[in-house]
């Protein structure tokens, strides 16, 4: 503790603090909302399930009424229409179909089975009174349903024995009103009655389990949002008795020019100790910010400030001026990121700077241009720039790390007697669009024998 907490390892620590208990609070959160869109889930299951059982009485009830008219008017729509219900829309069959989705074997599926199953037992009186009403109207029984044909008729009720159609007719619609009629249909509204409470016995159950689930969820909420408060509190305290007190104090102490005080912090331990050694080198500090006005922080190259300066001092006219500008940066600099970028730069600058002589001026004056003054060089060395800028791209084609390999594209002017910096520039410019735009590989050279060709 005597030389300072550090602030880095701490705030690793109270990150990974507040990360552990952030992810645990977003699993939580997570599961709450599963909880959640489970319970609402099932509640749904559970209506559709009373939705489909209320059906099963419906669509029974229906058949009943459609059986009756039937056996009062002789009317074939009526039956045709139960036959309908009962043979293509089956709304029992897709009840039952529904509720055995879930457990086959509960109280709730086994009434509405047993509903089923009186229902479906009901039907043989249904038929039975349907062919009683075919014979009393003396309609041809061929024309209906097989189910209608196959009905075993008592003695009495055969066509061949019966004298009167009346009687036929009163005892069809007996049969369909009858007292044993109402008890079967007594006995399925009571089994879909059961149905329906069971239905929502199990769901106020699954509820109390879901809202069980929830609540024990949300206190597991609460604690972790409770230290996640308390966790960014204590790194607030810490913040200000380890770094925003020392550096109240250590500002008005710089105002006065006084040498700062080792406390607090590490690392504002560390800043004190550099800055008390900085107040005692106030030279080569001043050579610093000297060095960092005219170079390129990134690179270590003159910047664009460095590079007119020279510029206005070499001898143009035994110097050339080299631009080179890095193919597809920005596309680069999008797929790979700003940092992928930033390195690439650096290693362009000390490949640049590597293939060039210590004397030769080497400057970045924009984003991903950069420049070299070759003093003292002609035209005749030509061929030696063009196979440094190859060698170069070479070195740069190859991928370094996970940073693509890059190629450069450059164009070369040389000076000569009455040339300024902007025609230098320009000649050397024009050359590199050159090379740019496709019309030459990899590097363009402007001679004076060039322009003369071009005039």
């Amino acid at each position: 503790m005597r030389n300072g907490i550090h602030l880095r390892k701490l705030n690793i620590v109270m990150l990974i603090i507040t990360v552990a208990f952030s992810i645990g609070l977003i699993i939580a959160m997570n599961l709450t909302g599963k909880i959640n869109k489970d319970s609402n889930k099932y509640t749904q299951q559970v209506i559709d399930r009373k939705n489909s059982s209320s059906d099963l009485m419906r669509a029974s009830d229906y058949l009943t009424e459609q059986m009756q008219v039937f056996t009062v008017t002789g009317d074939r729509q009526y039956l045709d229409n139960y036959f309908t219900e009962a043979k293509v829309t089956k709304r029992r069959e897709n009840a039952l179909a529904v509720l055995s989705q879930g457990n086959t074997r509960s109280a709730a599926f086994l009434n509405l089975s047993a509903a089923m199953d009186e229902s479906v037992s009901l039907m043989n009186t249904e038929y039975y009174a349907a062919r009683l009403t075919i014979i009393a109207y003396g309609l041809n029984i061929t024309d209906f349903p097989e189910e209608i044909q196959n009905v075993e008729l008592a003695p009495e009720d055969r066509p061949e024995s019966v004298s009167d159609r009346d009687a036929l007719k009163e005892k069809a619609m007996l049969l369909m009103h009858g007292v044993e009629y109402q008890k079967s249909k007594s006995k399925i509204s009571a089994n879909i009655d059961k149905c329906l409470q069971e239905l929502d016995r199990e769901m106020e159950e699954k509820q109390k389990d879901y809202a069980s689930k929830l609540s024990r969820q949300l206190l597991i909420e609460n604690i972790l949002t409770i230290l996640i408060v308390v966790t960014m509190l204590a790194m607030v305290f810490i913040t200000y008795r380890l770094v925003i007190r020392p550096l109240k104090y250590s500002v008005d102490l710089i105002r006065d020019e006084q040498d700062l005080p080792v406390s607090g912090a590490y690392e504002i331990r560390f800043l004190a100790k550099t800055y008390n050694l900085m107040h005692h080198t106030n030279m080569q500090s001043k050579e610093k910010l000297t060095y960092e006005a005219t170079h390129d922080k990134l690179t270590g190259l003159y910047n664009r400030r460095g590079y007119d300066f020279l510029m206005d001092n070499v001898d143009l006219e035994t110097s050339a001026l080299l631009l080179f500008d890095i193919d597809h940066f920005k596309s680069i600099n999008d797929t790979y990121g700003h940092d992928a970028g930033d390195r690439i730069l650096t290693r362009v600058a000390d490949t640049v700077f590597g293939n060039f002589r210590a004397q030769d001026y080497i400057c970045r004056i924009g984003g991903d241009e950069m420049a070299v003054i070759m003093v003292h060089t002609e035209p005749a060395l030509a061929s030696l720039i063009e196979s440094k800028v190859k060698k170069i791209n070479k070195t740069l084609s190859v991928s370094d790390g996970d940073d693509p390999g890059v190629m450069l594209s450059c164009g070369v002017a040389f000076g000569e007697s009455g040339s300024s910096s902007d025609s230098l520039f320009k000649e050397a410019d024009t050359c590199l669009y050159e090379v740019k735009d496709g019309l030459k590989e990899e590097i363009s050279i402007c001679t004076r024998e060039k322009k003369k060709a071009k005039h």
